[in-house]
């Protein structure tokens, strides 16, 4: 069985457990996700069955929208609420002010990501060296954030939305928005993927393929069997000739090709739809 949709990730479970439940409901061995979501996270999770996980790269996927609730003066490692060790009480501030800060995030943004993530260090995850106690540095990364919305604001408690690019790590704007409002710590205690992309949640039905690549279409001019049983193409019998990915219609399969340098390659076999 074929089938891409979007499904709802509860918190409190793992991106996997939480696909092993799926496969269960599905019945099926062959299935996988796009855009892990942290145990504490809840949302949108891109599913994908059978051959349909070979699709994940080129699905519409961005930009992400976010709903989080930041907790101004939690002190947490995880700058979440799993590992918080402190909380420090602050004055009210002025909505206005939080408003301004939300907004300030908008645009190109540089920062730290989080030493409780999947970040490689020679060969090790971030959150692996984080909770053996060791020290590391990770690097700088940029994100571009394309729209902020301030949801509610019920001290200490900040809820927003925020518009972003892919790998953006939602629990570093949270501190970061703590930090410009002169607090040194800041934890989300709530965090969901509203959608990813052209994807939302929608009862986990099944989504059109062919409507759900982020890649153009081309047309192939040549004999219809060449596609049918995955021949050589010839370039001179593609409708558009530039580099790049395309997909090819035939009917009750699509296939997925590369032209790079004059010449036609299969990116995936073919795909039933």
């Amino acid at each position: 069985m074929n089938r891409l949709f979007v499904a709802y990730k509860p918190t409190g479970v793992s991106s996997n457990f939480f696909l092993t439940q799926l496969k269960r409901k599905y019945k099926t061995k062959k299935a996988g996700f796009s855009g892990t979501l942290d145990p504490f996270a809840k949302g949108v999770l891109l599913i994908g069955i059978g051959s349909y996980t070979k699709l994940f790269r080129f699905l519409n996927k961005t930009p992400k929208i976010y709903r989080a609730t930041l907790w101004l003066g939690a002190k947490s490692d995880t700058l979440d609420s799993e590992m918080i060790e402190d909380v420090e009480l602050l004055k009210e501030f002025d909505e206005a002010d939080v408003l301004r800060v939300i907004k300030s995030l908008e645009g190109e943004l540089e920062y730290e990501p989080p030493i409780f993530s999947a970040k490689q260090i020679n060969g090790q995850r971030a959150y692996d060296l984080a909770r053996a106690g060791k020290e590391f540095t990770l690097n700088k990364i940029n994100s571009t954030i394309y729209e902020t919305k301030l949801i509610s604001y019920c001290h200490p408690f900040v809820t927003f939305e925020a518009t972003v690019s892919e790998g953006t790590y939602i629990r570093s704007l949270g501190l970061i928005t703590a930090n410009k409002l002169g607090v040194k710590y800041g934890a989300l205690s709530a965090l969901e993927r509203l959608s990813e992309g052209q994807f939302r949640y929608n009862d986990e039905k099944p989504l059109e393929v062919r409507e759900s690549l982020n890649i153009k279409q081309n047309f192939y001019l040549g004999n219809s069997d060449n596609l049918r049983y995955g021949r050589v193409l010839a370039l001179d019998d593609l409708e558009n000739k530039e580099d790049g990915h395309y997909w090819l219609d035939s009917g009750s399969f699509i296939s997925i090709i590369n032209v790079a340098n004059r010449e036609v390659n299969y990116e995936l076999g073919r795909i039933e739809c």
